[in-house]
């Protein structure tokens, strides 16, 4: 392949060593092929050109063809401004330019044809247009193709008078140099299969295309080989991971069967039962288990956790839970204790509290092997943490964990790993999940166990609170207990959110003979405990908190949840919240109050919980509003650097790359037949630093 795609930008007409830097530094722009890969984010039709009698505020932006008849410099400090008087034979107009006068000055010449464009707005009695792209009238920008691309650029760029026109003549430049060389990166059969265009079309079409339709297929075949190649290294990391990491043959299901017939008091959902078998197969085959479970707040993913560490345990192992709080631990440890005891298993909680007299039993048991599941929070990573065996480790809510503290987890033996499975009650829309975790198996529980009753979703405004309070009485008085969930813990004077405190207080008002818990993340671990207790066990009817509540409490005969300002808060945190309800047999309600000033954004995450209980709906949407990065907590890692696709949006084009790369490895999984050697020159030809997510869930 040629070199001169790593050829340094300065060496481009129109840059040198100044611009270069600046490019560098503001764009990550360092060789050619860098700045061919900088893609448009919108492109103008510029075939239009509008009159100046036809021009209106209200419109976007405008092209229109006239002479300048005078310049003059207005005002003075922060006010200058160079004013244009720019006509044609229908009127005039002003253009106007607060930065960088004395440039303009001198590049601009009355009387001469010139091209202006930008947004038109109204100031005075003359339509302005400020800072436009002026140029000459020529025959080629007469007759130019309809799309214009428009790159991003920065304030730094454009301080230092880089525009869009200029990196439009430098992409120009580039692929007069480079489009000889540009080599196809996809095999024949997949062109063919999927009607892609040549690479080299799409390159040149991308940034400069002739008609809408030839955009289309550019970035169709973009988005498709970008998605193709990151889906050929997952999948390609899978099949070594499974060679290269031998696990543990876990395959006695005495004890499971066991607490089938005689201690499980429920009959498991069809979801369940299927990753149950999916787990068992994993577990008794000689490759060790990397399965994702997903499922919503109370589908049941603890128990199926619990068969699973029974297979475990009854094949001679021992096993662990990490949970990412110490109220999470907790509850884990409340909910399998009973059922542990019930088969005559060594069941133990480590977590930060724990007493140093109880951790020294904890540690010789492990050591000893006579301890079988061990239930903790970080503590379970502490160097003082020795198993016997550790044959399966269990992570809930795993991206709360950083990948360091999973992996510690994961080397708590010396030789065969532990198997692996990692839970989340956050749903990770599929699109994510087959880029971020494609080298894990994934397995989902989308049923909720029998019984369960749909929660209810309902919007209210702030001027229906008398309503609201009328409601929790009626539901207070059939036995019911209510969280109402706060954004704030104390009056901000930058915020018109509804405090902790004051909502404390309404309530307590509003309900005088009810007894009122509080909880928020300000309070003492010991505090905040005695509270929550005290909701549990029903002491008190309403419990008033901030999303410290999120995880961790499990309360079957709390029916109502309110959430205040509930616009102020994420979708994938409301679901959550929701996820508080709902849990025992009663219908159960989430109540929504927002103020009348709904952003648009606002009013989708609020209508779209009000519309569909369901996890992978809401995760879906979210990523569409947050994007990737966010929803992950990847943005600044560089693990969804996409250039073109978009996972919000482009979900069938990356199901459609991802079939086609599982095609070619099944059939040649080292890329070795003559008609995948353009892929596999591609394969290597990109940085081989990419993280191993699978190895550490």
């Amino acid at each position: 392949m040629s070199q001169i795609f790593s050829t340094s930008i300065e060496f481009l007409k129109g840059v040198g060593p100044q611009r270069a830097a600046l490019l560098q530094k503001e764009l990550g722009i360092f060789t050619f092929g860098d700045l061919l890969q900088r893609y448009p984010f919108r492109y103008e039709d510029r075939t239009r050109f509008y009159t100046i009698a036809e021009i209106t505020e209200a419109q976007s932006n405008v092209q229109v063809k006239g002479i300048i008849r005078t310049m003059e410099v207005a005002g003075g400090g922060p006010k200058k401004r160079l004013v244009a008087y720019f006509k044609d034979e229908t009127g005039e107009i002003q253009l106007v330019w607060f930065k960088g006068l004395k440039w303009v000055l001198d590049k601009i010449k009355p009387g001469t044809p010139y091209i202006a464009y930008g947004k038109p707005s109204q100031y005075g009695r003359y339509i302005s247009i400020a800072h436009p792209e002026l140029e000459p009238v020529s025959e080629a920008n007469l007759t130019r193709a309809s799309l214009v691309p428009v790159y991003s650029l920065t304030e730094g760029l454009r301080n230092r008078y880089m525009d869009n026109k200029l990196i439009v003549n430098l992409q120009r430049q580039i692929l007069q140099k480079v489009l000889a060389y540009i080599p196809e990166t996809l095999s024949a059969n997949i062109l063919k299969a999927q009607g892609l265009i040549l690479k080299r079309v799409a390159m040149e079409h991308i940034h400069f295309p002739p008609d809408p339709k030839s955009l289309a297929r550019a970035r169709h075949r973009l988005k498709f080989e970008e998605f193709f190649f990151i889906q050929l290294r997952i999948l390609k990391m899978k099949l070594n991971n499974q060679e290269k990491f031998r696990g543990m043959v876990l395959e006695n299901t005495v004890l499971v069967k066991d607490f089938y017939n005689t201690h499980l008091p429920f009959e498991l959902t069809n979801a369940q039962k299927k990753v149950v078998r999916d787990i068992h197969r994993d577990m008794k085959s000689s490759k060790q288990m990397n399965r994702l479970l997903q499922g919503d707040v109370g589908s049941g993913k603890t128990i199926v956790a619990f068969i699973t560490m029974l297979q475990a345990v009854g094949s001679g192992q021992q096993t662990a839970l990490m949970a990412p709080t110490e109220i999470l631990a907790i509850q884990h440890f409340n909910g399998l204790k009973p059922y542990a005891d019930a088969m005559k298993l060594r069941i133990a909680l480590l977590t930060g509290s724990t007493k140093q007299k109880d951790r020294k039993v904890i540690f010789e048991m492990l050591k000893e092997g006579t301890l079988h599941i061990i239930v903790g929070t970080h503590a379970l990573l502490e160097d003082t943490v020795a198993f016997k065996s550790l044959g399966l480790a269990v992570v809930d809510e795993q991206h709360r964990f950083g990948v360091a503290q999973r992996s510690k987890l994961w080397r708590k033996n010396e030789t065969l790993f532990p198997h692996m499975l990692v839970m989340t009650a956050t749903p990770i829309p599929r699109t994510l999940a087959m880029t971020l975790y494609g080298d894990l198996d994934v397995s989902v529980i989308d049923e909720l166990p029998a019984g369960r009753k749909p929660i209810q979703t309902i919007h209210r405004y702030d001027n229906s609170r008398l309503r609201i309070f009328g409601f929790l009485k009626e539901q207070i008085a059939l036995g019911r207990q209510v969280y109402a969930v706060y954004p704030l813990i104390e009056e901000s004077e930058k915020s018109d959110l509804k405090d902790l405190m004051d909502g404390y207080e309404s309530i307590t008002r509003a309900f005088p003979e009810v007894p009122v818990s509080i909880v928020h993340g300000k309070m003492n671990p010991a505090d905040k405990d005695f509270e929550m207790q005290r909701f549990v066990k029903g002491n008190t009817k309403i419990m008033v908190a901030t999303t410290v509540i999120e995880v961790g409490v499990n309360v079957p005969n709390a029916s109502v949840m309110v959430i205040e300002n509930a616009e102020r808060f994420g979708l994938a945190q409301l679901h959550q919240l929701r996820g508080r309800v709902g849990r025992g047999a009663e219908q159960s309600y989430c109540i929504l109050m927002t103020s009348h000033k709904l952003s648009k954004e606002g009013r989708v995450r609020i209508d779209t919980m009000v519309r569909t209980n369901n996890g992978f709906e809401i995760a879906d949407v979210d990523l569409k509003l947050r994007g990737p990065g966010d929803l992950t907590g990847t943005r600044q890692s560089g693990v969804l650097d996409l250039l073109i696709a978009d996972l919000g949006q482009d979900g069938k084009i990356l199901e459609t790359a991802r079939a086609a790369a599982k095609e070619i490895l099944d059939k040649d999984p080292d890329l070795s037949f003559p008609e995948h050697q353009p892929i596999l020159a591609q394969v290597r030809s990109q940085s081989a630093s990419s993280i191993n997510w699978s190895r550490i869930s």
